[in-house]
C-alpha cells in the first residue's frame, strides 16, 4: 500500500496544482522528505522479516539434522524412534551438564565438576556413535556411564541424582527388547536408588549442593520422566497409524489381486478355448481352407488383444513389486507414435478408422521411452477400441515452456461421469468396445502411474456419445536426442 501511495505521490508531484488540491495540508517538499524517511524503514522491515524467516528455517534444519542423526530410511520404525529418543535425551544434557561443570568448579566441587564433564562427553558420544551407526554402543555408554555418575553423586553430594536414575530406568525399558537385559538393568538401577536413599555417605569429596539446586534437579528429573513417557506414547500412536495404513493398503492390494485374477482367467481362457475348438474342427476335417483362413484371422485378433492385456498385467505386477526401474532420456515423439500406430494398424484398418497425427518431428521428450510407449499404446488402444467404424482419432502435440502437451481425441462411445471419477483410483471393471473388444481394467491406471513417475500429468474429458479426449503433460526434451 505504501508503494502505491509513493507512486501516486511521485506522479502528482510533477503537477503541483493537482497535488495541492488533493493534499492541501501538505507541501511537496515535506512529502518528499517523509517519503525518504519511510521508504528505508519499510525496506528495513522487509529485510528484517526475511532475515528472521531464514534464521528460523536454518535453526529448524539444524535441529532436525541433530535429533535425526543416525536414523536411516531403511531403519525399522520402532528402532528409528528409539534412536530419536536417545538423541532427544542426549541433546539437552550437553548444555545442562556443561553449565553445572562450570558452576561446580567455581564453587569448589572439583570432583562433581569432573563428573559433570564426563556426563557431557557421554552425551556427545551418543550423537557421534549414532552418526557412525554404533547404536548398541551408544545405548551402553548413555545408560552405563550415567548410572555410575548418578549413583556416585547421589551418595556423596546429596544432589537428588536418585531421581535421574528413574530416567535411566525408563530409557532402559524403552530401548532394550531383551527381557534379561531389561531385568538386570532394572535390578541394578533399583539397588542404586535404594542405596542413595537409605545409605547416604558423608560429603568427603566436596561440600554438598544447596537445597535450591536439589529441588531444581528433582523437578528436572521428573520433567524428563514425563517427556519420555509422552514420547513413548507418541511412538505407540505412530506405530498404530503405521499398522493401520499398512492394513488398509493390504486390503486394497488383495481386492485388486482378486479382480485381476478374474480378468486374467477370462481373457486367457477365452482365446485358448477358441483355438482348441478351431484346431479340433480342423483336425476332424469339418472346416474348409477358406473357413480356416477366416477363423484364423479372427483368432489372430483375439490373440493380439490377449498379448496387450498380458503386457499390461505383467507391468502392473512389476509395479506392485517395485520392479520397474526408470531410465529417462531424450527422444523424439513422432517416431514413437509411428511405432504405436503400426502396432494397431490391422485393427485400425478393420474398423476403417482415420488417424490424423499433427506432431512436429522436432518435438522431443525427456522421459523413460518404454514407459511413454506403454502410455501411448494404452491411450491409442482405448481410442481404437471405443471408436465406431469409420470414426476418426486425432493426435496432436505442442511445446509449452518446459513441457510437451500431447492430446489424443476420439469420436467414440465416451464415458459417464461416474466412470471418469474412478478412472485413476484403482483397477476398473473391464469395459467392452464398439465391436466387443475387452480390456484388462488396469491400462489407464498404468498410464497414470507412468506419467507421474516421469514428472508429468494426465487428464481426461469425456461424455457419453461424444468421444473422449486425453491430455498428457510430459517434460520437454532437448535436441539432438540420444535415440530416434
Amino acid at each position: 500500500m505504501a508503494d502505491c501511495f509513493f507512486k501516486i505521490a511521485a506522479r502528482d508531484i510533477r503537477n503541483p496544482g493537482i497535488f495541492n488540491k488533493l493534499f492541501p495540508f501538505c507541501r511537496t517538499g515535506a512529502l518528499l522528505k517523509v517519503g525518504r524517511v519511510l521508504k528505508p524503514d519499510l525496506s528495513l522491515f522487509r529485510m528484517t522479516k526475511r532475515t528472521n524467516q531464514l534464521l528460523l528455517k536454518y535453526v529448524n534444519q539444524v535441529w532436525n539434522s541433530i535429533v535425526n542423526v543416525g536414523i536411516l530410511p531403511a531403519m525399522p520404525f520402532v528402532e528409528s524412534r528409539r534412536t530419536k529418543l536417545l538423541n532427544l535425551l542426549a541433546l539437552p544434557c550437553i548444555p545442562f551438564m556443561l553449565f553445572y561443570t562450570v558452576v561446580n568448579f567455581v564453587q569448589g566441587r572439583y570432583v562433581l565438576s569432573g563428573l559433570n564433564l564426563i556426563s557431557t562427553a557421554s552425551a556427545l558420544m551418543v550423537l557421534v556413535m549414532h552418526r557412525w551407526r554404533m547404536y548398541l554402543g551408544a545405548r551402553l555408554i548413555l545408560i552405563g556411564v550415567n548410572l555410575l555418575i548418578y549413583t556416585f553423586t547421589g551418595l556423596y553430594f546429596h544432589n537428588g541424582a536418585q531421581y535421574f536414575l528413574l530416567n535411566i530406568l525408563i530409557i532402559a525399558i524403552l530401548v532394550y527388547t531383551d527381557r534379561r537385559v531389561v531385568t538386570v538393568l532394572s535390578l541394578v538401577i533399583i539397588a542404586a536408588y535404594l542405596l542413595i536413599v537409605f545409605f547416604p555417605q558423608p560429603a568427603v569429596f566436596g561440600p554438598p549442593v544447596p537445597d535450591e539446586r536439589v529441588w531444581g534437579n528433582v523437578a528436572t528429573a521428573l520433567l524428563f520422566v514425563i517427556l519420555a513417557l509422552l514420547f513413548f506414547k507418541s511412538i505407540q500412536a505412530d506405530y498404530q497409524r503405521e499398522i493401520e495404513g499398512q492394513r488398509q493398503a493390504l486390503t486394497v492390494m488383495n481386492r485388486d489381486k482378486e479382480r485381476l485374477f478374474s480378468v486374467v482367467a477370462h481373457d486367457i481362457s477365452s482365446p485358448i478355448a477358441t483355438l482348441d475348438a478351431l484346431l479340433e474342427q480342423f483336425r476332424d476335417g469339418l472346416l474348409s481352407r477358406d473357413e480356416m483362413e477366416a477363423a484364423t484371422a479372427v483368432l489372430h485378433d483375439r490373440v493380439s488383444q490377449l498379448r496387450s492385456t498380458l503386457d499390461n498385467l505383467l507391468r502392473w505386477s512389476a509395479r506392485g513389486m517395485q520392479g520397474i526401474q526408470m531410465a529417462p532420456a531424450n527422444f523424439r515423439l513422432l517416431p514413437l507414435l509411428a511405432e504405436v500406430e503400426r502396432f494397431f494398424e490391422p485393427v485400425v484398418q478393420q474398423k476403417k478408422i482415420r488417424v490424423n497425427t499433427g506432431v512436429s518431428p522436432e518435438i522431443a521428450l525427456y522421459a523413460d521411452r518404454d514407459q511413454v510407449s506403454v502410455v501411448l499404446r494404452n491411450l491409442f488402444s482405448n481410442a481404437v477400441k471405443f471408436s465406431f467404424s469409420g470414426g476418426q482419432i486425432a493426435i496432436t502435440a505442442e511445446e509449452q515452456e518446459d513441457q510437451v502437451i500431447i492430446v489424443m481425441t476420439d469420436q467414440g462411445m465416451g464415458m459417464d461421469g461416474e466412470r471418469l471419477k474412478k478412472m485413476f483410483s484403482g483397477p476398473q471393471d473391464p469395459a467392452y468396445g464398439t465391436v466387443g473388444e475387452r480390456g484388462s481394467g488396469v491400462g489407464l491406471l498404468l498410464c497414470n502411474e507412468f506419467v507421474h513417475q516421469n514428472k508429468g500429468l494426465i487428464d481426461v474429458e469425456s461424455a457419453p456419445g461424444k468421444g473422449t479426449r486425453f491430455t498428457v503433460w510430459l517434460p520437454k526434451g532437448t535436441l539432438p536426442v540420444n535415440t530416434v
